[in-house]
């Protein structure tokens, strides 16, 4: 069942609230709370970024003491169970029986993909941070929003850096054999080749794999690998590619989920000098940023990542479209037009925008995983701003082609 956050309780939790609560409201407070449903996953390889995902939209919430552009706020948690048909159900019950204004999440791309267009013919925003690609590109949303990228959207620029500034020529691939794996190691192919690279090699574990030595004994001959794990498998890749050698052979680089920052606290020496590619990084130093970390690590005692600040800012988007529509936030449609519309500038990612298709723009960072002060970091080594879903192709190009998968772009230079 859905874990619902009453709103008394919530408020008592914080001075502020309490202070709030002896204090007469504005009329548009008095009325019936505005609900937000969010999708996640609590059971499962994908569940550590699922519970990262509800503390980073409580930890909003919890900042505006339960109350967005002056409207009460119920919260409701519902687990996917990180599988389509857990998701179909759960957006039923957010939708049908609970009534939401809006749906945070899911997580995991082939939730999205099993789930958007129920979404859509229903009526309801949508704010995800699933990353399937083509719900921004060929089958965009009116209903849709994503504060934090496509799958390769980041993989991009990291084929970009590996071909250009690290100079390497040939690259292996590894990833869970599902969408998001897919997308993202196209995305790192087609910018890595264009460049003069040859990706030589492509693995696709399943996504629960107890042993990874078969794969990482496959692993030879390149100049690097570029793997795109998530949930707890980067943690079990990294270990067992340090602790049979090949770390210190072929320099590893990896998408955002592999080496998200909230990761870090389970990982030791196997993560230094890991090279990855992120929307967010904790090294961030800005005011936004640093106001986040100070109250995730208060409430939950963890350094935050892309899943928990996915969720921060999707709140963020969600005050900006009520600021937006001001007394006319039960109106749905009008709502999800709003979101389309909204234009951060102080989140803890820096500057957002939305494209046409309802995808993020904004800054990809490049970092090196350091042992600073005897605790992980990821430091920021170079900066690419405004990246779009389509990198520096042309969008008309890019959206005539077919959407990145296991077979495209064709890998012409396998061995």
């Amino acid at each position: 069942m859905p874990v619902r956050i009453n709103r008394r309780k919530f408020l008592a939790s914080t001075a502020a609230g309490a202070a709030a609560s002896a204090i007469a409201m504005p009329a548009i407070a008095q009325g019936a709370p505005f609900k937000i449903g969010l999708m996640t996953v609590k059971t499962g390889p994908l569940a550590q970024g699922g519970i990262q995902m509800e503390q980073g939209i409580s930890t909003f919430l919890k900042q505006k003491s339960n109350k967005l552009a002056g409207r009460a706020i119920e919260f409701i948690s519902a687990d996917t169970g990180g599988n389509p048909a857990g998701a179909k159900t759960k957006a039923q019950e957010l939708i049908e029986r609970d009534k939401v204004h809006v749906i945070l999440g899911p997580l995991a791309a082939f939730e999205l993909l099993a789930i958007a267009d129920y979404v859509r013919d229903n009526k309801t925003p949508m704010i995800s941070l699933a990353a399937a690609e083509d719900m921004t590109q060929r089958r965009a949303n009116a209903f849709l929003i994503r504060p934090s990228s496509t799958s390769a959207q980041c993989c991009q620029p990291m084929g970009d850096y590996a071909a250009k500034e690290l100079k390497y020529k040939r690259a292996a691939t590894i990833s869970e054999d599902f969408a998001f794996g897919y997308e993202q190691m196209a995305g790192f192919q087609r910018v890595f080749e264009d460049n003069g690279g040859k990706v030589v090699k492509k693995l696709w574990p399943p996504l629960v794999t107890p042993d990874y030595t078969p794969y990482i004994a496959q692993l030879t001959g390149v100049d690097c690998v570029f793997n795109g794990f998530a949930g707890s498998n980067p943690v079990k890749f990294m270990r067992a590619y340090a602790d049979l050698g090949a770390k210190a052979k072929t320099p590893l680089l990896s998408g955002w989920t592999a080496m998200d920052d909230a990761l870090l606290k389970s990982l030791g020496d196997e993560a230094v000098g890991v090279i990855s590619s992120h929307w967010y990084s904790a090294d961030r130093d800005t005011p936004a940023n640093k106001a986040f970390i100070a109250d995730m690590q208060k409430n939950y005692g963890v350094l935050p990542g892309g899943y928990s600040a996915g969720m921060y800012i999707a709140g963020q988007c969600v005050e900006a479209a009520i600021q937006k529509v001001g007394g006319n936030a039960d109106d749905r449609v009008a709502l999800a037009a709003a979101l389309h519309q909204v234009a951060l500038t102080d989140t803890p990612r820096g500057p957002l925008k939305f494209d046409r298709l309802g995808n993020a723009v904004g800054d990809v960072f490049i970092r090196k995983c350091e042992r600073k002060d005897g605790r992980l970091v990821n430091t920021i080594i170079k900066t690419y701003p405004n990246v779009s879903q389509f990198w520096t192709y042309d969008e008309k190009a890019f959206l005539a082609n077919p959407v990145y998968s296991r077979d495209y772009p064709p890998a012409k230079n396998l061995e």
